[in-house]
């Protein structure tokens, strides 16, 4: 509350002039190299450069200071991650930089945020042999603007904003007193210091990250690997607790990253997650095990305890479940109303997805993805499990339970929304031989509902009555095989159109089975594949 009332009374310290002397490296060069730029970005040198899947054209020096394209885009473009990608020359690089600092003495891109996440960049391009090509006189140059960026930094740490933001700004303080030498490094590093017990804060036991977002956990894991390697190039420079807590956060990371992927090689897109941003879980693996690090499985196989994810498997089918509600409960910004949903495949094919992101921008498109029917769940009462309202805040909030967990096989939850406390909704997920079984019963007060099960795009289903006088969906998948889903019986089921955000700035559209009744008490889903 402290740091949120001197925020809005302050607001963002602006940058001061450097001063000092230009600082030395203290590393020069690391033995493993760093992963490259995100899948999103696209950089074509004197044409165009995309981000987010929003192109701006190259034909004019870029607008630096411009928000025009939303906060969002504003940040990635001010991170350069898209000066990490492979195809971009060296000389290329360093004009980029130099033209930042030269065109953007102060605006959006001296936020906290994208300078811890540019500090990163910048040191990884500065230590990466023949990744830059630029005079003494230039190098100065970066260095004194990094100097000038890191001394903003550690006067605008965002504590008021905690969670992924303060994280990086911590991460991107501890890489630039690694990177440099000399008595501001000292300080730099010891501004970051609270990084050890922000570690703890912040991931569980488990090894998820609070905010329960797999693209946000793999985007910090990715960092917590980077400074681990800057570290090794720099021994003895960070405090030994400091260096252990990476070492023993990165492993159970990883093994968190496990339980969120599906056999696609890629995330689930539970809470504020898109494909793209973060590396794919095996590139991931790849990067942890150059720099020593194994994946640490959660105590029970598939279940993040702290973190609230169960993955349960069996025949082709691997599920992933979210049994949580919004979290962290001081800094919920990146929740959705999807307790009690799930993500499933079969095979190595999405078959049942949750919705992803579109923007950040308050609105249609970033409300329908947060909306409780974006999920595969059930709705009480026309209501949302939680109130949501702007683009990331959260006011009352469901009470959700993780009830009965037999690792891989089953699993119990509920859910009580906040709207609707007297009402809870009770959801048992089972691997059953070669099929899944989903039971759903309402206790308490009964209320209308709506059940959602949100497909894949591309699949497109066909309602058919079995011969009990029941509705089953029938999805043919890839290769000639077909899935076939019984549908509870105590509701009237019918197809709609729904939106899909698998990617930031990316709109498609694809099958949503919707399931109503009046006095719905309980009812079950079978899922099974037929050939």
């Amino acid at each position: 509350m402290i740091a949120q009332a001197a925020h809005a009374l302050v607001g963002i310290r602006p940058p001061r002039p450097w001063h000092g002397p230009t600082p030395g490296l203290r590393v020069r060069r690391v033995d493993v190299p760093f992963l490259p730029g995100p899948r999103h970005a696209h950089l074509e040198p004197g044409l165009s450069l995309q981000l987010i899947n929003r192109r701006i054209a190259l034909d004019r020096p870029i607008d630096w200071a411009s928000t025009g394209q939303g906060r969002l885009f504003a940040y990635h473009l001010h991170q350069h991650d898209f000066l990490r990608a492979e195809r971009v020359v060296p000389r290329a690089r360093a004009e980029w930089m130099l033209d930042w600092i030269r065109r953007h003495p102060h605006g959006v891109g001296w936020d906290p945020h994208p300078i811890s996440l540019r500090i990163v960049t910048w040191a990884k391009l500065l230590v990466t042999p023949a990744a830059l090509t630029l005079s003494d006189d230039e190098e100065a140059e970066i260095r004194n603007s990094m100097a000038r960026q890191l001394d903003a930094l550690s006067r605008n740490v965002e504590v008021r904003l905690q969670a992924n933001h303060l994280l990086s700004n911590l991460i991107g303080l501890c890489s630039g007193g690694v990177l440099f030498d000399g008595p501001h490094a000292d300080r730099w590093l010891a501004r970051g210091a609270p990084l050890l017990g922000e570690l703890a804060e912040q991931v569980g036991d488990d090894g998820l990250h609070v905010e329960r977002s797999p693209m946000y956990h793999a985007l910090l894991l990715e960092s917590v690997l980077d400074l681990i390697g800057l570290a090794q190039a720099a021994p003895n420079r960070l405090p030994e607790p400091l260096t252990t807590a990476l070492h023993d956060t990165a492993g159970p990371m990883l093994g968190a990253l496990d339980v969120l992927a599906h056999p696609d090689g890629e995330i689930a897109l539970f809470a504020d997650s898109a494909f793209g941003i973060a590396h794919a879980p095996d590139v991931l693996h790849g990067y942890a095990q150059a720099r020593g690090i194994t994946a640490v499985a959660p105590a029970r196989p598939g279940v993040l305890d702290t973190g609230r994810y169960v993955r349960l498997s069996g025949g082709t089918f691997t599920l992933i479940a979210s049994v949580g509600g919004p979290a962290p409960a001081w800094q919920p910004g990146h929740a959705h109303c999807d307790a009690l949903g799930f993500e499933l495949s079969c095979g190595d094919q999405r078959v049942v997805t949750d919705t992803g992101v579109f923007e950040y921008v308050p609105g249609e498109r970033r409300d329908r993805a947060r909306a409780t029917l974006a999920h595969a769940t059930l709705e009480v009462g026309d209501a949302e499990q939680a109130e949501t309202w702007a683009a990331h805040r959260i006011g009352g909030r469901p009470c959700v339970e993780l009830d009965e967990v037999e690792p891989g096989r089953h699993l119990v939850a509920s859910c009580a929304s906040w709207s609707t406390p007297d009402t809870l909704h009770r959801r048992t997920w089972t691997m059953r031989g070669g099929d899944l079984e989903i039971r759903d019963e309402i206790q308490g007060a009964r209320r209308p509902i709506r059940l959602a099960l949100p497909l894949a795009p591309g699949l497109e289903p066909r309602l058919a009555h079995d011969v009990d006088g029941g509705t089953e969906a029938h999805l043919p998948l890839p290769g000639g095989r077909r899935l076939v889903v019984a549908l509870p019986v105590s509701a009237r089921w019918r197809i709609e159109r729904a939106a899909y955000y698998p990617e930031f700035g990316l709109d498609q559209e694809r099958a949503c089975l919707i399931g109503e009744s009046d006095d719905f008490e309980d009812g079950t889903w079978c899922f099974r594949l037929a050939t």
